[in-house]
């Protein structure tokens, strides 16, 4: 017997050189089917996906903007999964779990959604189960109260993080502390929201409200259908207006803040401003340079301030675009001796970016990773479909998206160093810094 050995030599790689890629230039996103029901709420079906698998998203205009008594968005949301006039908050978990359904009750600053994923061959049981949250939450004494206390506990143990605190006295810095973007919960809040005021907003705002209904995934016939005979019957449901009221940021020029803590070893810095939103025409230019300047693990905050002087284990920038505002931050937590240093390379590097046009080899790699990066967030049915939510909540073209690597590849280098110089002036910038310099 005989053997035959590959000698492992052959088998290496050379790793000195870089795999072969291709440059990714162009993306269609397949488009939802827009469907009006019998009561005229609009349904969004987008049908990928060959797993007999469904997410049911009922989406409202709910969230923190719509807020007549802060804090009440958030409670009204998480009070619908426990208690109907039908059954108590056990009785719904157990009506899910026995058919394997996934739910998530959403919050965010606009809206507030039911997310309900389950094989597709369950969805006509689940359809009554949402439509009985919708219209027949209670609002239990004990379960609300529970959720209080709940909701403190996390609030405190929160505030005790300089990251989480710096977050929040940032946006109260950036929109102003009664703009929905910018107040937060405080002890007091959570302790004295009345349940009437969170039963009024679930009756307004849901309740007897119009909503957008999204369905993703493996969908036939049957299951629009199913959509139409539970959740497109009720009569009488109301748009919401755009806002409950007008809502205007303050005038920031440069406001530095710093909220000291002694019993901290690190200190959490937040440095951004005020920017726009996703209809902006800078809007594809401005993401290649705040991916430059940091919104990657070889950005060049990441280079300079963790890799070649070992400040922070992470730092990032970010475009968070919300329905009425959009801003620019960066975020790090470093150790107190280094918060200075820290600012000032970050500094440095905005400083960088408006003088010093960028090299053409650093550029294109900079495009190629966030044209690969959108094309690797499009792997399943319900990954199109968030990129299909972003379009219908916040009234996009339907090619926005189709047009976003075209756009990427389109920004130059003159182009970068104008946003930096329009868009990320120095003395326009909002500092936040929690624990010491």
């Amino acid at each position: 017997m005989s053997f035959f050995f590959t000698p492992y030599f052959a088998m290496q790689l050379d790793r000195t050189l870089a795999p072969p890629f291709r440059v990714i230039n162009r993306i269609h996103l397949p488009q939802a089917e827009s469907i009006t029901l019998d009561n005229g709420l609009p349904l969004h079906v987008i049908n990928i996906g060959e797993q007999p698998v469904v997410r049911l998203e009922c989406i409202f205009d709910a969230g923190t903007w719509y807020e007549t008594t802060p804090g009440t968005s958030l409670f009204t949301i998480k009070m619908l999964s426990e208690g109907t006039s039908q059954r108590a908050s056990a009785d719904i978990s157990e009506a899910f779990d026995r058919i394997g359904a996934f739910t998530d009750m959403s919050h965010s600053f606009d809206h507030l959604g039911i997310v309900i994923y389950c094989l597709s061959r369950h969805l006509p049981t689940v359809l009554p189960l949402v439509q009985e949250l919708i219209a027949e939450a209670t609002f239990p004494d004990k379960e609300w109260e529970d959720l209080r206390n709940i909701t403190l506990q996390n609030h405190r143990v929160n505030w005790e993080k300089t990251a989480y605190r710096a977050t929040m006295h940032f946006r109260e810095q950036l929109f102003g502390d009664q703009h929905p973007y910018g107040r937060s919960r405080s002890e007091a809040s959570i302790a004295s929201l009345p349940k009437a005021a969170a039963l009024q907003h679930y009756k307004s705002h849901i309740q007897q409200a119009k909503f957008r209904i999204i369905l993703s995934g493996k969908v036939g016939t049957d299951e629009i259908k199913a959509v139409n005979e539970y959740l497109g019957q009720k009569q009488s449901l109301q748009s919401n207006g755009l806002t409950t009221g007008v809502f205007t940021t303050p005038d920031v020029t440069e406001t530095t803040s710093l909220i000291e803590r002694p019993d901290s070893l690190q200190s959490s810095i937040r440095l951004g401003k005020l920017l726009f939103t996703r209809t902006h025409p800078d809007y594809f230019k401005m993401l290649v340079t705040n991916e430059i300047l940091g919104g990657y693990f070889g950005s060049r905050l990441m280079k300079n301030i963790r890799e070649e002087k070992g400040l922070t284990y992470g730092i990032s920038s970010n475009m968070p675009s919300l329905r009425h505002e959009g801003y620019f931050l960066i975020g790090t937590d470093v150790k107190k001796e280094f918060t200075q240093q820290t600012l000032d390379e970050i500094r440095k590097e905005i400083g960088i970016l408006q003088t010093t046009p960028i090299d053409a080899t650093e550029l294109q790699n900079v495009k190629n990773f966030m044209a690969g990066e959108f094309a690797g967030s499009l792997n399943t049915a319900f990954d199109i479909a968030d990129r299909q939510k972003i379009l219908i909540m916040e009234g996009l073209p339907a090619d926005f998206f189709d047009r976003y690597i075209d756009q990427i590849h389109a920004a130059t280098a003159d182009d970068i160093m104008e946003m930096a110089q329009t868009h990320l002036a120095l003395d326009t910038m909002t500092e936040v810094v929690v624990g010491g310099k």
